[in-house]
């Protein structure tokens, strides 16, 4: 379906992607359709599939969880299960990609202390050699995607141009 999306579907993608409890009215003013018309394109973009949920964003440091660190795991076997359920059962291990290279997985984890990280590292090392980065600051959040013509067009979503903007919460680079 991703062929068939419209400028007019993007930018309700882009809005939705920054504030997904923005209120069907005021999503319609900002992408100048009426409230039906908009609600039914969302509708449509849930049915296919192309808009799975929605979630709230939480703010790692203000939850409790000040330090964030990349971890790449070098895999040896093809027995992936066990690795997958610790996975499931961590709540601290935030995301996780398989990935191609020398390392197999490529982990986010988020921790309450450097002991508490050191504890989550030392789990996943009888899966293989691990690699930890400490995340100094998210330069770039995740956004998702806003489509191949928006910024070409000038037609980017409202809060990209200021409107609503999130705050600022990048820790400082030292």
């Amino acid at each position: 379906m991703t062929e068939n999306l419209d400028e007019t579907d993007w930018l309700i993608l882009g809005e939705l992607q920054h504030d997904g409890r923005l209120p069907f009215t005021e999503l319609a003013r900002r992408v100048n359709l009426s409230a039906s018309a908009t609600t039914e394109r969302v509708k449509r973009l849930e049915a296919a599939g192309i808009i799975t949920g929605y979630r709230a964003d939480v703010d790692l440091v203000t939850a409790g969880f000040p330090v964030l660190a990349v971890v790449r795991l070098k895999y040896p076997g093809n027995k992936h299960e066990p690795l997958h359920r610790l996975l499931q059962q961590r709540f601290e291990i935030l995301e996780c990609l398989r990935t191609t290279g020398d390392d197999c997985y490529t982990l986010k984890l988020a921790a309450t202390s450097m002991t508490h990280l050191e504890r989550l590292v030392d789990e996943l090392t009888p899966f293989g050699s691990t690699t930890t980065n400490l995340v100094y600051s998210q330069t770039l959040p995740y956004r998702g995607p806003h489509g191949p013509d928006l910024t070409a067009r000038g037609r980017l979503p409202r809060h990209e141009h200021g409107d609503g903007a999130r705050r600022n919460r990048e820790r400082a680079c030292p």
